[in-house]
């Protein structure tokens, strides 16, 4: 077997039998262009065949030198109040850009004056090794929670530095501005694109066909850039499809999740948002899909239905016929409203009944799974509350 990653889709695997490991005989596509040769080792040494097609440029470090210069003078040239740190990465890239034109000492001592915030572990870790201290940070890593944290504040005459992360967020800014801050936004590096779609437009490909079993993604970005591609070459309907049924989006944490709301994708992801912990997710996810349809809840069990068994964290769940019926309607599109007649058409009675038999089977429902397991959307229907 070749081992160079740069055309992982051309390899030809060992045969199934021979490839020895947790994930043996299952196919991942990986959307990184960061990291990506570690990524493919961890889950290569697990026995999985790996399908590369990077949704984003490979280029790591695309940084407009002279936009950052002009956004650090801007950053300079008053007190800073608040200060947004979003990436590790990004900051790290930064200080380094600073120290190069002497202007290190003058950006640590103005932030060092703010009401730090950072996103996550990582950029807390940057700041540290800078002699900065951050106020808060949320456990979910997750920067909406940063806002969240903001929101209701009164910000005014306050002035925000908030340092993107590889995507525009001037939206951002001008929620802050409404609370009465003054924002400025440093965009250190951007987010591209892969320069050459043909892998992405293959991994897409393969997704539609459902001839894949899980498809990783570290990166928000990744998850637009892959959709915007499946909807240029007509593919998005399938690819949406395959996620929903049969193809696992298994993401590194809840910001490349987030991402796949808006198309109804159900995802996985890890507590920590780590390239280890997203491998060893997948380690567990896929041999369970593989028994049987599992779904992860919110309530944070997981749900397992394998023939006519319906298993809850690995314990069976014995449902009658009207509760059954309603589960099975519901898991076909995990996460998306089902109206009550669409449920009541399901029922072993044909719909012949009113809407209270739905009510009645969904109160049994919830009674075998959990009260917080079925979600009701007023005026709509339900919804099984998928993690």
């Amino acid at each position: 077997m070749e081992t160079d990653v740069t055309t992982p889709q051309e390899i030809d695997p060992a045969p199934t039998a021979e490839r020895a490991g947790p994930l043996a005989g299952f196919r991942v596509g990986v959307t990184a262009a960061r990291k990506v040769e570690e990524q493919i080792s961890l889950l290569e040494r697990r026995g999985a065949e790996v399908v590369w097609g990077p949704a984003l440029s490979l280029e790591p470090n695309l940084v407009d030198a002279d936009a950052l210069r002009a956004a650090t003078e801007r950053v300079l040239a008053g007190p800073v109040d608040l200060f947004l740190a979003t990436t590790g990465v990004g900051m790290k890239a930064w200080f380094t850009a600073a120290e190069e034109w002497g202007l290190y000492a003058p950006l640590m001592e103005a932030l060092s004056g703010a009401e730090i915030l950072a996103r996550g572990p990582k950029s807390v870790g940057v700041l540290r090794r800078n002699g900065l201290r951050e106020l808060w940070a949320p456990d979910s890593e997750c920067f909406d929670d940063v806002l969240a944290h903001l929101r209701g504040r009164d910000l005014t005459g306050r002035r925000i530095v908030v340092q993107e992360h590889g995507q525009d967020l001037s939206m951002v800014a001008h929620a802050l501005r409404r609370q009465g801050a003054d924002v400025e936004t440093v965009a250190i590096y951007r987010v591209e694109q892969a320069e050459d779609p043909t892998r992405l437009f293959a991994l897409i490909d393969r997704i539609a066909d459902v001839s894949l079993d899980a498809v990783t993604f570290t990166a928000a970005p990744a998850v637009a850039a892959l959709m915007e591609a499946a909807v240029s070459v007509g593919r998005r309907d399938d690819v949406v499809s395959a996620f929903q049924s049969d193809v696992l989006a298994c993401c590194v944490g809840p910001v490349a999740a987030a991402a796949f709301e808006r198309w109804g994708v159900p995802t996985v992801y890890p507590e920590r948002s780590r390239l280890a912990a997203m491998v060893r997710l997948l380690e567990t996810e896929l041999p369970l899909r593989q028994q049987g349809l599992a779904l992860s809840l919110a309530t944070g069990s997981t749900l397992l239905l394998h023939g006519d068994a319906v298993l809850l964290d690995g314990v069976e769940v014995r449902l009658s016929g009207a509760p059954l019926a309603v589960l099975d309607a519901l898991v076909t599109n995990p996460g998306q409203v089902v109206s009550r007649a669409e449920l009541l058409a399901q029922l072993p009675s044909g719909g012949a009944g009113s809407e209270h038999a739905v009510e009645m089977a969904v109160a049994r429902l919830r009674s075998a799974l959990g009260t917080r397991a079925v979600q009701t959307v007023i005026k709509r229907g339900y919804r099984l509350a998928v993690a």
